[in-house]
């Protein structure tokens, strides 16, 4: 699992605070909450790639998530920005 370190200057954790009681756990709820949301798209792109191509769907929202990545249904922004297949 990655470890993601992140640096805030004083002003933007007093901003954070204005509207978190905690900044850690506002920032760990966010990016949980966000990377949901892109699980849920990436799940519906597999399961409609799937579904027109006759492949059987993987069980699981992590082995989805990984068979959609590996039948480049979906790449990363980094992949899509350096030119990669489209998506």
């Amino acid at each position: 699992m990655p470890n993601i370190t992140l640096t805030l200057t004083q002003t933007e954790n007093d901003a954070i605070a204005y509207n978190a009681l905690d900044v850690t756990e506002f920032l760990q709820n966010y990016a949980e909450h966000r990377a949901t949301i892109a699980g849920d798209k990436i799940i519906a792109l597999l399961v409609e790639h799937c579904n027109t191509n006759d492949i059987q769907l993987a069980v699981g929202r992590d082995a989805q998530i990984a068979q959609a990545y590996s039948l480049n249904v979906v790449e990363t922004v980094a992949a899509r920005n350096s030119g990669g297949a489209s998506q």
